[in-house]
């Protein structure tokens, strides 16, 4: 699977694990930044970047990290075909993939877990989406991005 990643200052650090660990179970990344380090930028200019990508096919998924993941979910869901969730815990991972189909994960990295990060990342993206009655739910959700 071929995955989006971006970060703002706080999430940078973050990125490099989750790249890291994306490439070691066999997933190609593509970088969309912040380069810089920890200097201060505006998660909005890397996140729409990522989100753009799965919203065009370009990636099938993408994982945003700010320190909340507030911030990278408000500018992700702005793009036409992302559905972008917060996810704090595993639970909340995996039902983001099994009901909602989420194709955009958004991390805060003043707030997760650093034990589980790996965990949520394989639940992402490993996780399929059932369907069913959730198809209808989710067809509800993009029929909204239309007005």
């Amino acid at each position: 699977m071929k995955i989006g990643l971006a970060s703002d200052h706080r999430g940078f650090e973050f990125k490099d694990l989750i790249a890291g660990y994306l490439t070691k179970i066999g997933h190609e990344t593509v970088d969309f930044g912040t380069k810089n380090g920890n200097d201060s930028v505006d998660y909005t200019d890397y996140g729409i970047q990522a989100a753009k990508s799965v919203g065009s096919g370009e990636c099938e998924r993408a994982i945003l990290v700010c320190g909340t993941g507030l911030g990278m979910s408000l500018i992700a869901n702005k793009v036409k075909g992302v559905r972008a969730t917060v996810c704090h815990d595993l639970f909340t991972v995996e039902m983001s993939r099994r009901h909602n189909d989420a194709n955009v994960l958004c991390l805060g990295a003043d707030v997760v877990n650093h034990d589980l990060l790996e965990q949520k990342i394989k639940l992402f993206v490993e996780t399929a989406f059932e369907g069913g009655r959730h198809a209808r739910r989710v067809g509800k959700i993009m029929d909204a991005e239309s007005g």
